[in-house]
């Protein structure tokens, strides 16, 4: 990927007419804007951070990017949300499977990998960390920053390696028969360490502690896609 279009999409949107401009909005120096351009390299959390209201599939491709079109209908990302704690490698592109979470038998039995039959579609993302999947989402308690309908991509993560603070998609154990999937933010409890506690972007729905080991599965939340019929 040619990183110097990336720089001149920002210049472009932002109608900066020097690089300096450029480098006071990224907040570095004029140096390593320079270098960045002779090394065809860029930091991707930092450019992201800045540049918070451009649409993120054209600033890195220069166009929408179509996840699938024929006569009657096309769908574009309109919207990717990356949230970055980790120091996963940014992906210029990857393939991800997009699943059908109810024709699994649970978030548990999908991330062993044996919902093959369960994959409605694969989708090319750029400028993500890696991810092992993508599902559609439903209900309105992360609303506005997620509304059902969005596609989240996740990444897999061990329970005992939480970023406090960051959205989760997770199965918690209601009985030893029944569980319910949901997307929150987890956060610490006041409970103790055995507990977490689940909260949601829209204040109607209130902050619930959940003990640990009632997570049944968990991935981190890598990024959303919100579509729209064109």
């Amino acid at each position: 990927m040619d990183k110097k279009l990336i720089l001149n999409r920002i210049k472009e949107y932002n109608n900066f007419k020097t690089d300096k401009e450029l480098a006071d909005f990224l907040t570095i120096s004029k140096s390593t804007l320079s270098n960045w351009y002779n090394r065809n390299s860029i930091d991707y959390d930092l450019v992201f951070s800045k540049c918070g209201l451009i649409d993120k599939n054209w600033l890195l491709t220069g166009k929408e990017e179509t996840l699938k079109e024929n006569a009657d209908n096309a769908i574009n990302i309109t919207s990717i949300n990356i949230s970055r704690k980790t120091k996963d490698a940014i992906k210029d592109t990857q393939d991800i499977p997009l699943y059908d979470l109810r024709a699994t038998a649970g978030l548990e039995e999908l991330f062993k990998g044996t919902s093959n039959d369960a994959i409605l579609d694969r989708i090319r993302v750029p400028g993500v960390a890696s991810c092992d999947g993508a599902i559609y989402i439903t209900g309105d308690s992360m609303y506005p920053l997620l509304k059902s309908g969005d596609m989240i991509l996740y990444k897999e993560v061990d329970i005992n390696r939480i970023f406090w603070g960051e959205i989760y998609l997770l199965s918690v154990k209601v009985t030893d028969w029944e569980e319910y999937i949901t997307v929150k933010f987890i956060q610490k409890s006041e409970l103790g360490d055995n507990y977490v506690k689940l909260v949601s972007q829209n204040h109607h729905h209130q902050p619930k502690d959940i003990l640990l080991s009632d997570i049944s599965a968990i991935a981190l939340v890598r990024a959303s896609i919100r579509l729209h019929s064109s």
